[in-house]
């Protein structure tokens, strides 16, 4: 397994990470160690989580999936093989994720609820550190999860980026966090944090967590140069749409246990444009004797700016068709056929 450096840190991350956001929901303890088991031992080091795992978000579930990951760990002992990567939520009406008796009305990125959700990810995580701690998604109101068309709204009491950053410095000093990145941010608020790291404020931010896909490459507009002359690499999410670059879903089907089969919250890949666009992919993969998943999975992880390509599977079958994407090279010919396909239908699914 190809090993990248994350941003100007010492750390090296697989080129393929696995992502854990199903655990607890649609995947049991017991499957989840399976897929960790498989991907380590197919040289995956990289484990991507987060705090308020497993998705849909719930009450009843927030946390599992790092549980999950932390009784896998203690029970292989193996925590110094594995980069370990979990984050924060930003500002949302989801306070079940703090402390019950803190009455806190939204989760912010303030010094006391980010202290509080590391140590908390912490102690379900069985581990004392963190290699990569990121900001899950913006404090203030700004583009995000597909949000289009920017209007201007200054959200009150707003924690500015730059205090944001200082208690994330606190964590790496204090050794309980290696590396901080972010997730779900904008040009601007990437460059903010850079400045703010400049300016001495905090760490300098080793990595961006995004969307990225045949069906959503909006990342290269603006973001794809700043990670490249910053160092700031793509850890990419949702590289197979999930899951509808595979065809799964083409003709109206519904596979039984599919994520989208079973969630109604999950439609930005599911527009009458996207449909048009895999149809074409899944045909262009065929005629080139590709499996459509690792076509995709394969075009995202060629990219220069990508770090790492995130793998979200809910069976270990599933997992190792999409690790074998990690040795298929497209072809020139190929490559050009997916700028035709992009060029005539632009990220449909931004």
């Amino acid at each position: 397994m190809e090993r990248r450096r994350l941003g100007r840190t010492g750390i090296e991350v697989s080129a393929l990470c696995l992502g854990t956001m199903t655990w607890g929901e649609q995947n049991d303890e017991a499957e989840a160690h399976r897929q960790l088991d498989m991907a380590l031992d197919r040289g995956v080091t990289f484990i991507d989580t987060a705090e308020m795992y497993p998705v849909p978000p719930k009450a009843e579930t927030q946390g599992r999936t790092e549980a999950f990951i932390g009784s896998w760990l203690g029970a292989r002992g193996n925590r110094d093989r594995v980069v370990l990567a979990s984050k924060v939520a930003g500002r949302s009406p989801m306070t079940w994720m703090r402390a019950a008796d803190s009455g806190v009305t939204e989760s912010r990125l303030d010094r006391a609820q980010i202290a509080y959700a590391l140590e908390q990810s912490l102690k379900r995580l069985r581990t004392d550190y963190l290699d990569l701690y990121q900001v899950h998604w913006p404090e203030r109101a700004t583009n995000f999860f597909g949000k289009l068309g920017y209007a201007p709204e200054e959200r009150p009491n707003s924690v500015p980026i730059a205090e944001t950053l200082e208690v994330l410095g606190e964590f790496v000093t204090a050794g309980k966090v290696r590396a901080v990145g972010v997730s779900n941010e904008t040009p601007w608020g990437l460059l903010d944090y850079l400045r703010a790291a400049d300016a001495g404020r905090g760490p300098r931010i080793a990595s961006i967590q995004n969307p990225y896909n045949l069906l959503n490459r909006t990342f290269e507009i603006g973001l794809a140069e700043i990670a490249m002359r910053e160092d700031v690499g793509l850890l990419a999410y949702s590289p197979l749409a999930m899951g509808v670059l595979s065809g799964k879903y083409l003709n109206g089907q519904k596979p039984a246990g599919a994520r989208l089969t079973l969630f109604d919250r999950f439609q930005r890949y599911q527009t009458p444009e996207s449909i048009l666009s895999v149809a074409r992919y899944v045909q262009l993969a065929e005629d080139n004797g590709l499996d459509p998943a690792q076509m995709a999975l394969a075009y995202v992880h060629s990219r220069p700016f990508v770090t790492a390509t995130i793998l979200g599977a809910t069976s270990t079958e599933q997992l190792e068709r999409d690790l074998e994407a990690a040795d298929v090279k497209l072809d020139q010919e190929v490559l050009e056929l997916i700028e035709t396909i992009q060029t005539e239908q632009p990220n449909p699914c931004p």
